[in-house]
């Protein structure tokens, strides 16, 4: 059984090893994305005018955005309870940056970082591929991922020593100094994977969901629910601009291309004291996301966030009338199915941010190592392939048919090769 999963475990990680090895880096880089992105949303722009400034209510707020940009549609805003965090306010498809003390709008939300981590995503999940072929390189990396997964849960047999004695143990738990060449990748191979592979485990099984659809309902299934309904409406529907009641959704329901009128956006009366009701729900919010409804009669819709933004625990969802200020309903992480639970907590462990910043860090290290995992089983496999074609090209047995054919013609007289 073991050199039967010492084989899988060497072909499958020959076998997508390159692209295991693409995702890891790049999961290295994304490991902070979230923090790096807020922290340069930070700046001078963002500070409040003076010591005892008021933030400006959001009907304001968003009234003095729509007039730094006439005709464009805000979407919805995302303030956040720390003093010099600016609003971030959705103008499809842009994030603008502005100051919630004076209304103004500073700019695109961090753009050269948010290019920069959309560039390393496209490599993590599609290895950069674009347009009708994605889909493949999706399927790539998914099967990947699945072999990386495999690959882990063999390695806990193999890297392990078979009898539990402390020089055993010793040997493949800690790193050993002057070693070059094969031990050297060998001992880093096995101390790595030793530490690493519990929770290199976790965050790898957690993609599974996510790349695959089948995964995905099995979650559900696993724990005898239905599993959702995939590529609803909402996705498959028209883009931002209509799901904020723009062109395009009216462009859509007429069902012909000629032009149609300009859009009302829709008023932003009475959304302070929703703001208020949304605030008292949850005192100790660190986020409050707020999509504008298309509609004036349409429920108010607050994301409340008391984590990390990466820790579904900590997320609710208040509905609101718009009219009375009534609740509609309130969604927490207690009153989702048990399904949804493990498929929000799955979804997060996969980059950490689950167990908040410690859980990031754990999942960045284990991601760096997964490629040190790849490139020294790369380097021992390319050794054992090597040693094993010196031993057959040494062999008594590759050297006989030399030593026949230098016989032949001895035996053979007159014996001609035969030409074309």
């Amino acid at each position: 059984m073991r050199r039967l999963i010492f084989w899988f475990h060497l072909s499958a990680g020959v076998t997508a090893g390159l692209v295991i090895l693409l995702m890891s880096v790049t999961g290295v880089l994304l490991t902070y994305e979230r923090q790096m992105v807020a922290w340069a949303d930070r700046s001078a722009a963002a500070l409040p005018p003076a010591p005892d400034a008021v933030r400006m209510p959001v009907e304001q707020l968003l009234a003095s955005v729509r007039a730094a940009m006439p005709g464009a549609v805000v979407t919805a805003v995302t303030i956040a309870s720390e003093t010099t965090a600016p609003a971030l306010v959705t103008v499809a498809p842009r994030t603008l940056a502005v100051n919630v003390y004076t209304g103004a709008v500073i700019g695109d939300s961090a753009p050269r970082l948010r290019n920069f981590f959309r560039t390393v995503t496209t490599w993590h999940r599609y290895i950069a591929v674009s347009g009708p072929w994605r889909p493949i390189a999706r399927a790539i990396t998914g099967w990947a991922n699945f072999l990386f997964l495999l690959i882990v849960l063999g390695g806990l047999f193999i890297w392990f020593p078979r009898k539990w004695t402390f020089a055993q143990v010793r040997a493949v738990a800690l790193f050993k100094g002057g070693l070059r060449g094969r031990a050297r990748d060998f001992n880093w191979h096995n101390v790595i994977g030793v530490w690493s592979a519990v929770p290199l485990a976790i965050v790898v099984l957690g993609a599974i969901p996510i790349s695959f659809p089948w995964a995905n309902a099995a979650v559900y299934r696993a724990v005898g629910e239905t599993p959702p309904v995939q590529g609803g409406a909402r996705q498959n529907g028209p883009g931002p601009g209509a799901r904020a009641g723009g062109p395009a959704q009216n462009g859509a329901r007429q069902g012909r291309s000629e032009p149609v009128e300009a859009v009302v956006p829709p008023s932003l009366e009475g959304l302070n004291a929703l703001w208020a009701r949304a605030e008292r729900q949850s005192p100790d919010w660190r986020t409050i996301n707020l999509r504008i409804p298309a509609s004036d009669r349409a429920p108010v819709v607050f994301a409340i966030d008391n984590g990390n933004g990466g820790q579904p625990q900590y997320r609710s969802t208040l509905t609101l009338a718009r009219a009375t200020g009534d609740v509609v309903s309130v969604e927490t992480f207690g009153n989702l199915t048990l399904g949804r639970r493990i498929r929000n907590v799955m979804r997060f462990a996969h980059t950490g941010e689950v167990l908040g910043l410690p859980g990031q860090t754990v999942a960045g290290l284990v991601s760096a190592g997964g490629a040190v995992l790849v490139w020294t089983g790369l380097a021992l496999a390319w050794r054992r392939f090597r040693a094993w074609a010196r031993r057959r090209a040494e062999s008594p047995a590759a050297q006989r048919p030399a030593s026949v054919a230098a016989v032949l013609p001895q035996r053979s007289a007159g014996f001609r090769p035969v030409t074309d």
